[in-house]
């Protein structure tokens, strides 16, 4: 795969707000004033009760790779389904970390407004008991995004029966808050390619290590399933499944959803593999694209959405709309129900086996999605 540059989502998101700032919002009602009301994440769609845990993880075996004084810490958040809430809700972003990410990308909101998002998830739920553990999807963000950014797809997705780990990668994202209530931002440049992939897959093998390993020791008494693993990353974390996937052999299946590849590789990928783009993520359109395609020897399927945008498939679409500044020409409820049906689509496919129509061809359900075999 050829090194390209690729629109990371720190850019992106400055760009899409600043043009926001002269949006649809009315004029008599500031965005900070909207949100007053109370920003939600949508309902999850699954029958479960959501619980979420949080971890903080520390990587002995190695230093971190942009701020070497240090070894490799990360912060892990943890979504699955429970027995019953636990009675605390679960935040959205600290009040750090939201400071952290509004401040980042320019964009003028109240800076802790982030940290008031009301989610469906209760912390330390009691998971439900398993036999053999949970399948498990583990979600890696944009460049410059906090893990809570795909807070919406990962409540879904538990709502359905799934473990999800959510990677907060520090040093690249715009805000994570740590247990002693220090928060870092990113040093990391969004052209330090591949490195970046690289840094990522190790993350993502090392939260392995740590969620197989447990076997049932969180406070939640959350089992996995080492067996039933899949990777779906957002715009640079989409792009880094590849690496991740070639890395370790216990991913089973990977998503990317809207990044555009930056690896050098000529191994054949012979897993199952999902391309999920905006509208213009079409054959002849994106070259990294075009060339990945014949490298994946297994299951694919290449789909493009019209109407979305590089944000779109996070959080920002449905509560930019609740600011009153539509990210995209969808709806921004109509891009987070469409991305999350088919993601838990891939997921159910790859991991439980169940037969799922949306990855067969297109669907009235969804006729904004469409299918590209070139």
């Amino acid at each position: 795969m050829n090194r390209r540059t690729f629109l990371t989502s720190a850019a992106a998101t400055a760009t899409v707000f600043a043009g926001l700032g002269a949006g649809t919002a009315s004029a008599d009602r500031a965005p900070t004033q909207m949100a007053a009301q109370g920003l939600e994440l949508p309902r999850p769609t699954g029958t479960a009760p959501i619980g979420m845990t949080t971890l903080h993880l520390t990587d002995e075996s190695r230093q971190d790779p942009w701020v070497p004084a240090g070894k490799r810490e990360l912060m892990v958040s943890l979504w699955y389904p429970a027995q019953r809430p636990s009675g605390t809700p679960a935040p959205y972003m600290a009040a750090a970390e939201s400071t952290a990410y509004i401040t980042a990308i320019g964009y003028p909101l109240e800076p802790q407004i982030l940290s008031t998002v009301t989610t469906h998830a209760t912390v330390d739920a009691q998971a439900v008991p398993t036999l053999n553990g949970l399948p498990l999807v583990v979600l890696s963000p944009g460049f410059g995004m906090p893990r809570a950014t795909l807070s919406g797809l990962a409540e879904e997705l538990a709502s359905r029966g799934y473990a999800v780990a959510g990677i907060g990668h520090n040093y690249e994202a715009d805000g994570i808050t740590f247990p002693d209530g220090h928060t870092t931002t990113s040093v990391a440049k969004n052209t330090e390619f591949p490195k970046l992939g690289g840094v990522r897959a190790e993350d993502v093998s090392f939260v392995l290590d740590q969620l197989c390993g447990r076997r049932g020791e969180f406070r939640s008494g959350v089992r996995i399933d080492g067996s039933r693993i899949a990777m779906a990353g957002h715009s640079a974390g989409g792009f880094s499944t590849v690496p991740a996937m070639l890395g370790d052999s216990r991913i089973r299946a990977g998503l990317n959803i809207d990044g555009n590849f930056h690896f050098v590789n000529d191994t054949p990928l012979n897993r199952p593999y999902l391309m999920l783009g905006k509208q213009d993520h079409t054959p002849g359109a994106e070259p990294t694209w075009d060339e990945t395609w014949p490298e994946l020897t297994g299951w694919k399927r290449w789909l493009s959405v019209d109407g979305m945008q590089h944000l779109s498939f996070s959080d920002v679409a449905s509560l930019g709309k609740q600011l009153g500044f539509p990210l995209q020409d969808l709806d921004g409820d109509r891009a987070a129900a469409l991305t999350r049906a088919y993601v838990a689509a891939f997921a159910d496919t790859h991991l439980r086996g169940r037969p799922a129509p949306l990855l067969d061809g297109p669907s009235a359900l969804y006729p904004e999605v469409r299918f590209h075999r070139p």
